[in-house]
């Protein structure tokens, strides 16, 4: 993949179909029609923003039938529907589904959270995405090493269903304050070398995040990569040795709580990971930012609970503000 990446949130996409209000509630629409799955979700929100009912096509790409799957009515001939999709790609599932609705006489306009270069059909209403690999939330795991074992052997024909979007999640877990305590920063400042030997002595927590800690694909962390050594020691020392280790290098990233956040963040996307697992909670903020398709897990060792975290850009009211119309998305 060597494209940047546009990473879309259900919030930004939600946020530019509202803005698509005026014009989709002027096309005299008599439903919007989404393509499961990734479709359906545009389908939903077009509803709730102009007031249509929602309905869905269900498309077997490899056959190339489309079939009406919806407890309503398909509307009368000469009706106008708006077809949901969420990338108008390189293959036929547009043309298809487009296809199919004008066979029962409907007139077809189409809405696509996405288009690219690939993309043979340019949507009536869509995002520009060219130059740019789009990522939406309903497809975080599909760029996981195991999803894409699991989509090569479905097409060789060696495996029936690729398997549930939840068997695919990916791990990758903080360390000080996830596997063992915290070292409190002052012991540092005052007496490097004796901090570093207090925390070579702690023993891990006795209760830990409830994942498997053999099957998580990293331990990144902000410690340094002068410390690989002996953070190695004892990882080993204490059986979470299987897991990669992932540390910071000074000259990218510094070690300010944004910066270290920043290159847990980048270590996460690059590994393809779907959850990050940080004890940290300002740290926590910082990478559900740079990363916004990551499920950000804010884990909390004193009780024992994690908690989802989410951030976006605020800016008061009083800030002079670009429209958002004119706004470009951020690639993560």
């Amino acid at each position: 993949m060597h494209k940047p990446i546009l990473a879309l949130t259900y919030d930004q996409i939600d946020q530019w179909i509202a803005s698509l209000q005026p014009d989709l509630a002027g096309e005299g629409l008599a439903c919007a029609v989404g393509i499961l799955r990734g479709g359906a979700p545009l389908a939903l929100m077009v509803s709730h923003a102009v007031g249509v009912p929602a309905a869905f096509l269900r498309y077997e790409r490899a056959t190339r039938t489309v079939a009406w799957d919806s407890s309503i009515a398909m509307p009368l001939a000469g009706s106008k529907v708006l077809l949901c999709e969420d990338i108008a790609g390189a293959g036929n599932t547009l043309d298809d589904c487009m296809a199919f609705l004008r066979a029962h006489g409907l007139e077809v306009i189409t809405l696509a959270a996405g288009f690219d270069d690939l993309s043979r059909i340019r949507p009536d209403y869509g995002i520009d995405a060219r130059g740019y690999f789009v990522l939406f939330p309903w497809e975080r795991h599909a760029y996981t090493d195991p999803y894409r074992e699991a989509w090569q052997r479905t097409r060789a024909g060696t495996r029936g269903a690729i398997g549930e979007d939840h068997e695919f999640a990916v791990y990758a877990v903080d360390l000080d304050g996830i596997l063992l305590p915290d070292v409190a920063p002052e012991h540092y400042e005052a007496d490097l070398a004796a901090a570093l030997a207090e925390r070579d002595a702690l023993l891990p927590f006795d209760r830990l995040p409830g994942i498997d800690f053999a099957c998580a694909k990293a331990i990144v962390t902000g410690r340094p990569e002068i410390d690989r050594a002996r953070t190695q020691a004892w990882l080993t020392r204490h059986g979470f040795d299987r897991p990669r280790l992932v540390m910071r290098d000074p000259a990218r990233h510094g070690d300010r709580p944004h910066e270290v956040a920043a290159h847990k963040a980048q270590a996460a996307v690059e590994l393809s990971c779907t959850h990050f697992v940080e004890s940290d909670p300002v740290q926590a903020i910082h990478i559900a930012q740079f990363a916004p398709l990551l499920r950000v897990v804010w884990w909390n060792a004193a009780d024992g609970t994690g908690k989802l975290v989410s951030a976006h850009r605020w800016e008061p009211a009083s800030a002079e503000r670009t429209p958002a119309r004119q706004r470009e998305l951020p690639a993560a």
